[in-house]
C-alpha cells in the first residue's frame, strides 16, 4: 500500500545501497578546528557554551584536536573574560578572535573608530578579527544605507588589521538559496521554514552576488590583510569562484566550516581545489558548542573514500535532503588543512 499523501516532513528513504563504511574515531594526524563557538554571544541564557572547559580538553585529546580557534571574543569585557576563561588558562589550545562594535557605522567617521577598538582588542589579547554576515546585510550607517565590505570608509580598520598581523574570519552573505524566494524549487525549503530570519531574498536585502562581489573588491584592494573566507570562501556551491581567488590573491583563504553538505556533494572538486591549494585551506567545523559524533563525520569526509554518508546528525537534515562521499586526501594535504595552515596564521596555537 502506498501512502501518496504522506506529508515531506516525515519522509525517511531508507539507502538500499551496500557500500564501504570507515568511521574514524579520532583525526589520522593532529588537527585545528580554526571555526569553533565557544563563548557567549550566541547562547539563548547568555551563559558559556561550554559549561566545562577540562572535559572539552579531554574530548579535543580524544579527537587529536591540538587547538581550537574561539570566534566568539567580541570585545571589551567579553573578550577579556573568553581570553581569560581559554587562552590564558590553557595556553596553546585555544585563540580567541574579537568583533568591532557594528554599531557605530551609524555615526560619520566609523571606520577610524572601529580601527581604534581594532587596536586596542589585539592590544588586550585578540588573536585575529571575526567580520559576520551583518556586514552587508544589516549594519547601516547614518543615512540608513547599507555597509558593504567594499566600503572605502572601512579602510582604515582592513588596515589596522594588515598592521596588527592578524587574520580576519570574514563571513559574508550565505547559502544562496536563502537569496531566492522561499518556494517549491528552492532547495534550502525546510531550513527557511525553520528560520525564516535567513531568508534574504527581500528587496531590503542586496544580491548574492553583489556581496560576493564587495568581498572580493575588500580583499583585491587590501593585499597586506589576511582574509580566511568561511564557509569555503563564502560560496560553496561554485568553488570556481573561491578557486579563482585563491588564484589571484595571496592573501585569501579558505575554511570549511559547517559545508560539508556543499562539498560533500562534489566530492571532485573539492578534493582537487584542496590539492591544488593545499597551504590556504583551513578546517573548521563552526560547532555550537563542539560534539563528539560531528566532528567523526568530519573526519570520514576528509580521510575516506566512502560514498553516500550522512553530512549531519539533525533527522531530517535541514542542510540539505542529500548524501556526502569522502576526500580521501593524503597525509601530506591532511597535515595542512588539518593543522598547519592555521598554525601559521594564528602562532598563538603553535
Amino acid at each position: 500500500m502506498c501512502d501518496a499523501d504522506l506529508p515531506l516532513s516525515r519522509y525517511r528513504p531508507v539507502s538500499q545501497l551496500r557500500v564501504p563504511v570507515h568511521e574514524v574515531d579520532r583525526a589520522r594526524v593532529p588537527a585545528v578546528d580554526a571555526h569553533i563557538h565557544l563563548g557567549r554571544w550566541l547562547t539563548d541564557d547568555g551563559g558559556w557554551m561550554v559549561k566545562d572547559v577540562p572535559a572539552l580538553i579531554g574530548l579535543m585529546d580524544e579527537l587529536n584536536l591540538r587547538g581550537m580557534v574561539n570566534l566568539d571574543g567580541r570585545w571589551g569585557r567579553e573578550l577579556a573574560e573568553n581570553i581569560e576563561r581559554y587562552d590564558a588558562a590553557h595556553p596553546g589550545r585555544f585563540a580567541t578572535f574579537c568583533h568591532v562594535d557594528w554599531s557605530q557605522a551609524g555615526e560619520p567617521g566609523f571606520g577610524e573608530r572601529l580601527a581604534g577598538q581594532l587596536r586596542r582588542n589585539v592590544a588586550e589579547g585578540a588573536a585575529g578579527l571575526k567580520v559576520w554576515k551583518d556586514v552587508g546585510l544589516r549594519v547601516r550607517d547614518h543615512r540608513g544605507e547599507l555597509v558593504m565590505l567594499d566600503d572605502e570608509r572601512l579602510d582604515p580598520l582592513w588596515q589596522a588589521v594588515a598592521e596588527a598581523g592578524i587574520p580576519i574570519a570574514l563571513h559574508t552573505a550565505d547559502p544562496v538559496a536563502f537569496f531566492e524566494p522561499a518556494d517549491e524549487r528552492n532547495e534550502r525549503l525546510e531550513l527557511l521554514a525553520a528560520r525564516p530570519d535567513w531568508n534574504f531574498s527581500g528587496p531590503e536585502f542586496p544580491p548574492f552576488e553583489r556581496l560576493m562581489e564587495a568581498m572580493e573588491a575588500m580583499i583585491a584592494r587590501h593585499p597586506a590583510t589576511t582574509v580566511i573566507g568561511v564557509h569555503a570562501g563564502c560560496w560553496p556551491e561554485n568553488l570556481g569562484f573561491a578557486g579563482r581567488l585563491l588564484d589571484a590573491y595571496p592573501n585569501f583563504h579558505i575554511d570549511i566550516a559547517a559545508r560539508l553538505a556543499e562539498l560533500g556533494r562534489q566530492p571532485r572538486a573539492t578534493r582537487a581545489l584542496m590539492l591544488r591549494h593545499p597551504g590556504r585551506v583551513l578546517f573548521g567545523t563552526d560547532e555550537i558548542p563542539p560534539e563528539r559524533e560531528v566532528y567523526r563525520i568530519h573526519f570520514r569526509f576528509m580521510e575516506t573514500d566512502d560514498e553516500a554518508f550522512a553530512h549531519s546528525l539533525d533527522d531530517p537534515p535541514l542542510m540539505g535532503r542529500w548524501t556526502i562521499s569522502g576526500l580521501g586526501l593524503p597525509d601530506d594535504v591532511l597535515r595542512q588543512v588539518y593543522a598547519d595552515n592555521a598554525l601559521k596564521l594564528v602562532p598563538r596555537l603553535a
